[in-house]
């Protein structure tokens, strides 16, 4: 029977594995992760949760484990977050090479030195070149919908590839919320058993991912190009049949709100594209035609999407949780890439905040959007990147 729970996304995160019938679990703890892999173990413990638990001595090893245990055909599961993704960079090429429909919760978390335990996105987005599908959630509810959604996506035969489900260090990973959890068999009739085409079985063995020459080496990473361009189809899709079965729909790739006459419109990723929506609806009362679009899908990046929406609006202010570098913010690097051959561009604008867990209120976003519709008015951005309430 459906019921509605208050708990962190954490263990919202848990109680997804519990219900997508996930049959083998790789567990080792990191800061703010830890707390899903102990649910789980409790669940496990008293016989709710009916999956192989094993205990690893590393990160790296929790990957190894999960690719052994899909090797043989069954549904698997882990989470990690910043350092221990970091870790595990080697084995996230190989899961998705070997085209193994791993789903990972990753609790985005800063990146030392100096020490941090508070959200950040470069720890997932260190990894955006692995081959993963990379969601980013905004709530408790996406959390565990999305983790449903995600192996029936990764799951069908034209994509087969695994997925980063990202959720926020303590912003969602320890907060409490209502999530509304379905029936069990509802769950198992959108979600049925994972039927692999291939597995590795003693009774009739198999070779599998020995070296490939230069013959045919670049013929895997088209296949998986391909199944990154298939994924970006069918998520809109399962998105949509996931709100005919449960209610819950999440925007597919991108999450839009007030977009249709929006002049300016801010694009976001995570908690930041909730708070998004109190600024536009702020400003949208001083008659300012302010949007808000949350990119929900990083990997396979939403380029059409976005494209459309920049044929309507005349600037995008986009606000990264994230720095490359020497270069900007991972989103506003890819939406300029995404836009550079289109006609008539908007204004573009990055800016740079919550790094560490700093906080970003719909009051900071409310400064961003103002200082945008300023130089949207003036037809010029004076800033390509703006850092945003940096200490003096």
């Amino acid at each position: 029977m459906a019921q509605t729970v208050i708990d962190t996304a954490n263990h919202i995160a848990a109680y997804a594995a519990k219900a997508a019938r996930v049959q083998v679990v790789a567990a080792y703890p990191i800061t703010p992760q830890t707390s899903i892999v102990e649910r789980i173990a409790e669940l496990v413990e008293s016989g709710e949760f009916d999956a192989e638990y094993i205990r690893v001595e590393s990160e790296h090893s929790a990957m190894a484990a999960c690719m052994g245990a899909a090797a043989t055909g069954v549904r698997t599961f882990t989470a990690t977050a910043s350092h221990g993704l970091v870790l595990m960079h080697e084995p996230l090429h190989w899961a998705s090479g070997s085209r193994f429909p791993i789903v990972m919760p990753v609790v985005n978390r800063a990146l030392g030195p100096g020490w941090n335990i508070w959200a950040d996105y470069n720890d997932s987005m260190s990894q955006r070149d692995t081959g993963w599908i990379q969601f980013y959630c905004a709530d408790n509810q996406e959390v565990f919908d999305t983790i449903i959604q995600a192996y029936k996506l990764c799951e069908n035969e034209r994509v087969l590839l695994p997925a980063m489900i990202c959720l926020e260090a303590f912003i969602l990973s320890h907060t409490y919320l209502p999530v509304k959890i379905p029936d069990q068999e509802k769950i198992d009739e959108f979600l049925p058993p994972y039927k692999p085409k291939w597995f590795l079985d003693v009774n009739n063995p198999l070779s599998h991912a020995n070296i490939v020459s230069p013959e045919w080496y670049m013929e895997f990473r088209y296949m998986m190009q391909e199944a990154m361009e298939n994924a970006k189809q069918l998520i809109p899709e399962i998105d949509k049949e996931y709100g005919k079965y449960f209610g819950f729909e999440h925007g597919g790739l991108i999450d839009k709100y007030e977009c249709e006459d929006a002049d300016l419109i801010l694009l976001t990723m995570g908690t930041i594209g909730s708070e998004a929506k109190i600024t536009v609806d702020n400003l949208r009362k001083e008659g300012l035609k302010v949007g808000s679009a949350r990119v929900r899908v990083f990997r396979p990046f939403p380029k059409e999407e976005i494209r459309k929406l920049a044929e309507n609006t005349q600037m995008f202010a986009i606000i990264d949780r994230g720095i490359s570098f020497g270069m900007e913010g991972f989103l506003a690097e890819e939406t300029k890439s995404s836009l550079c051959n289109q006609k008539d561009q908007p204004l573009i604008a990055g800016f740079i905040a919550g790094l560490g867990g700093r906080d970003v209120t719909f009051k900071t976003i409310e400064k961003i959007a103002r200082k945008s519709a300023e130089w949207m008015r003036r037809g010029r951005v004076e800033k390509e990147t703006v850092w945003v309430d940096l200490r003096k």
